[in-house]
């Protein structure tokens, strides 16, 4: 329910009961300032014991190369599947906000809230504040440093710090895990946390009882443990005492007994919340293992030793101090930061393309290289419909792209990881010479599409998906994208050996026995195939990125022939087939040219054809089009295709596509070097399109018509595309400056 909140509203205290439920709705209130015209709205949180779905774009993500979390503007981790990104999700609210399972810490009073990533970090900081006080929670997954990951483990720890900055702020944590997608039952359980060492115990805390910790297990046997450090930051301010209690939640639907705790923060308070996965029994350190050394390798002991007469810990099971968290969050940020300066981007728009690039860091699956399209699953590409699909898999097409982008901004070291993954996919391609289009992340090809149908859906967008369906589809475009990123990955990174290229050739001989054959395309649409426009234009890139592979790195190329005369065949029959003569403009396929098809925008960035040519101006200007008129485009954004009139065989509606969007960015740039008017419609264009990016700089899938983030969140393709219509538009607005 909205409502006009008060200022003198906020010095109302709420006193909870340990069985209330915490959860807020967001107000709007008015403030007219004294002496001033106007009035100024802001958003205001309220407590409410029913929670509703927050909006997609009201989220942001953290992660390790192994796993991510979406938190929630509010405070609250929606997703998070553990221990890497296709596993069983414990807590995924965005997909059902009563049992889907959370975690979140939230004051108990009404606030406002500001959420962003520290610096050049995917550390995510989130600040709750209101007249009587300011806390502040700091979110992360841990990373090693680069120098130091051979040698330290990654904990697979989610750490969230709340401290009070201000005043004073009372907070509710809620911990409430739903095992596997919120089918398993769990039990629930408050015991003794051995990895405190007795000294670092809060006051009061005797020695033998030991500080407490939750312990959840599985139905399946999976255990997660909640551990916790309390600490004071001022020297006049005492530790804050913690409390765990159990909250019963079956009446939404749990299926096993939530964690609690209650906490009353003052100014220089603070708590640090550690969720993990508790190793398994590791035999301690051996005596040889504790001679002197550095005096970095001496901390590191005692972190691992403790006091004396204290069983020592394994190195992935170290004792839990505020010393090692401080230098967890140290170390982490440092790691990002690290990263992020090693971009060699100069163009304009430097802070939405390195958030872009952090975010698609996030995005690798570090042991083998894969990149998933997005960490999400089946979030909705329109409310209340069917388009809901599971993107944690690594696309051939997705990846190709993504590490594009990355070679573009100088990270070669995730594209030659990228580059092993692939080869490996290619000493064990299909019998018939073929890829899939998509693999787990660790390589594999099974991904059984599976309906979860106790689960409700974001704001009731039904099916839930997990696994994907399109696995076995046949889409001959991701033989151009994997050879673009091939070609490119060449000039910027590790040169290719023999018998990786004789891979990379019989990749081509592939294509070109099967360049006559329709597909399902990058739409994958699910009914019949077609000889698609997109597809066609992509295979002719993976024959021509063959022979200039061969050219430039004098490659023996026994079929260069029949290569050279497939690539002019097929050029042939594209301008020839997908031409729409009456509606100038390049059609969907070729068996539906009065279809109108924002993936035709390739053809430039690709150098299929060069933006000035009549042909593609022609079909850019019909796609600029509102869709009233005959196009796809409405309020500056871009839709893949009409629904209404391609029948893709999955129904229901969608919104603008980001990834199309992007590509008329760059599309009007190449034809706008010789054409200023479209030129600076592609300015217009991604300037506004960055509005559309949410608080903290990233974006979905698709956004509405009313401007609503809709679709899979963080999608790799959208800030991949982001990244390259400004680093394409900025060096030719830099070119056109030169020459005049």
């Amino acid at each position: 329910m909205r409502q006009a909140l008060r200022v003198g509203h906020l010095r109302q205290r709420l006193r909870l009961s340990p069985s209330y439920s915490v959860f807020f709705l967001r107000c709007n209130s008015a403030f007219a300032f004294a002496g001033a015209h106007r009035r100024s709205v802001m958003n205001y949180y309220q407590p409410s014991k029913n929670r509703d779905y927050i909006p997609l774009a009201d989220h942001a993500l953290i992660g390790n190369l192994r796993t991510a979390a979406l938190v929630s503007i509010d405070g609250s981790i929606e997703s998070y599947c553990v221990p890497n990104f296709d596993s069983p999700s414990v807590f995924a609210r965005i997909l059902d906000k009563d049992k889907g399972g959370h975690f979140s810490i939230m004051p108990t009073v009404p606030f406002t809230v500001k959420q962003n990533y520290l610096p050049s970090s995917n550390v995510l900081q989130t600040k709750f504040m209101n007249e009587l006080g300011v806390a502040s929670i700091t979110d992360f997954l841990p990373r090693p440093s680069s120098s130091a990951s051979a040698t330290k483990p990654l904990l697979p720890w989610l750490i969230r710090r709340v401290e009070c900055i201000r005043g004073t702020m009372p907070l509710m944590m809620q911990c409430a895990p739903a095992f596997n997608y919120a089918q398993d039952t769990h039990s629930t359980e408050i015991v003794p946390d051995t990895s405190i060492p007795p000294l670092d115990l809060q006051p009061g805390t005797p020695t033998q009882n030991h500080q407490n910790k939750v312990v959840f297990t599985s139905s399946s046997g999976f255990v997660l443990d909640l551990r916790y450090i309390s600490e004071s930051t001022l020297d006049a301010a005492c530790v804050p005492s913690i409390e765990l209690g159990t909250l019963d939640l079956t009446s939404k639907g749990h299926k096993g007994l939530a964690a609690y705790s209650a906490i009353q923060l003052s100014e220089g308070q603070a708590v640090t919340f550690v969720l993990r996965t508790p190793p398994e029994h590791e035999a301690p350190m051996t005596a040889s293992a504790t001679r002197t050394g550095t005096k970095a390798e001496l901390e590191r002991k005692l972190t691992l030793l403790g006091p004396l007469g204290v069983k020592p810990r394994t190195v992935h099971d170290p004792f839990l101090t505020k010393e090692l968290l401080h230098s967890l969050l140290t170390i982490t940020n440092r790691y990002w930061y690290e990263w992020i300066r090693q971009s060699t981007y100069t163009g304009s728009w430097k802070e939405a393309v390195h958030r872009s690039a952090l975010a698609l860091k996030l995005l690798i699956y570090e042991p083998t290289g894969a990149v998933v399209a997005s960490p999400t699953f089946s979030l909705p590409e329109f409310i209340g419909g069917t388009r809901n699909w599971d993107y944690r898999a690594s696309w051939i097409r997705d990846s190709s792209f993504t590490l594009y982008a990355l070679i573009r901004l100088g990270f070669t070291q995730e594209a030659n990881a990228y580059m092993e993954f692939i080869f490996e996919r290619l000493r064990h391609k299909n019998p018939d010479g073929s890829l899939q289009i998509m693999y787990t992340i660790h390589g594999g090809k099974d991904l059984e599409e599976i309906e979860l149908l106790h689960l409700d859906g974001h704001k009731g967008s039904k099916p839930v998906r997990i696994g994907n369906g399109a696995a076995d589809h046949v889409q001959l475009d991701i033989y151009g994208e994997l050879m673009d990123c091939i070609y490119l990955g060449q000039k910027f990174g590790k040169p290719l050996s023999y018998d990786d290229w004789v891979l990379v050739r019989e990749l081509v001989d592939y294509v070109v026995a099967n360049y006559k054959e329709p597909d399902l395309s990058i739409w994958e649409v699910r009914n019949k195939k077609r000889h698609f426009t997109y597809s066609k234009i992509m295979l002719w890139v993976a024959i021509d990125r063959g022979l200039r592979l061969a050219d430039k790195r004098s490659l023996p190329c026994p079929n260069r022939a029949r290569w050279l005369a497939a690539r002019d065949e097929l050029y042939e029959e594209i301008m020839n087939k997908a031409w729409n003569r009456e509606g100038q403009f390049f059609g969907q396929s070729y068996e539906d040219t009065d279809v109108l098809d924002s993936a035709v925008l390739i053809m430039p960035l690709v150098f299929f054809m060069h933006g000035s040519d009549p042909r593609f101006i022609s079909s850019l200007k019909q796609i600029l089009k509102s869709p009233e008129r005959g196009g796809l485009t409405s309020n500056n954004l871009v839709y893949r295709y009409d629904v209404t009139k391609s029948e893709d065989g999955v129904g229901g509606e969608e919104g603008t596509f980001c990834l199309c969007t992007l590509w008329c960015v760059e599309a009007l740039t190449r034809a706008g070097e010789y054409d200023k008017a479209l030129l600076a419609r592609s300015v217009s264009m991604f300037e506004d399109f960055l509005m559309y990016l949410n608080h903290v700089g990233l974006c979905t899938e698709e956004i509405s018509d009313a401007g609503e983030a809709l679709g899979n969140a963080v999608q790799g393709f959208t800030h991949v595309t982001l990244i390259s219509a400004a680093y394409n538009l900025s060096r030719t607005l830099e070119k056109v400056k030169r020459h005049d």
